[in-house]
């Protein structure tokens, strides 16, 4: 008879194993598309670049847009991650961080990975059922980071959370405007401006 205490550690072990697996291909997919883009992607011709079949990315993602959701997700968490870090570099003004994040976001190696970010919210903004997770955590996940900056250099908590989404704001515009454009000295422009406004730098 099964009771409360009973455990299945192969099980547990398999989905670990699962789980372990699916977070490796991830990793691949978005190394893959950060390096190469996303133009003619394909199930097969990631899987091939990444060394699995496309019925094993079915099997651990259940298609193509949940796939291109879940690396949407995960660039994103690698973009709060090299902010996290830089806020934690010794000697680095909050203004600092601002620009070595800006150069990480506008490098040209990941303009296919931007490209892919806004693809896929448009999808969801459509209502496109697989893409909608997307839009989960889509501001409030780098607010936390970003209004913590903001308190820790003195901002009360209303003030530095309208500062926050202004600044991510700011940055997904300036973002798209490249994109669109690709008027990088303009765009670069702006942003130094809106970081002389909004930190009071010269």
């Amino acid at each position: 008879m099964m009771t409360m205490d009973d455990s299945h550690p192969e099980g547990e072990a398999e989905q670990g194993a699962q789980r372990d697996r699916r977070a490796q291909l991830l990793d691949a997919a978005v190394d893959h598309v950060a390096a190469h883009g996303i133009a003619d992607l394909s199930l097969r011709g990631l899987g091939a670049a990444i060394g699995v079949s496309h019925r094993m990315l079915i099997h651990y993602f259940g298609s193509k847009e949940q796939l291109l959701v879940e690396i949407v997700r995960a660039s994103e968490r690698r973009q709060r991650d090299v902010l996290s870090r830089l806020q934690l570099e010794p000697g680095l003004a909050p203004v600092d961080v601002a620009r070595l994040l800006w150069k990480q976001l506008t490098d040209p190696r990941l303009a296919g990975q931007e490209r892919l970010f806004f693809e896929i919210c448009g999808h969801a903004l459509r209502g496109r059922p697989e893409a909608v997770p997307v839009l989960e955590g889509l501001v409030t996940d780098w607010l936390e980071p970003l209004v913590a900056a903001e308190v820790g250099a003195g901002a009360g908590p209303a003030t530095a959370r309208n500062r926050a989404r202004l600044g991510l704001a700011t940055v997904r515009g300036l973002l798209l405007d490249l994109l669109a454009t690709g008027d990088r000295a303009g765009v670069d422009s702006a942003m130094e401006e809106f970081l002389r406004l909004y930190y009071g730098s010269e």
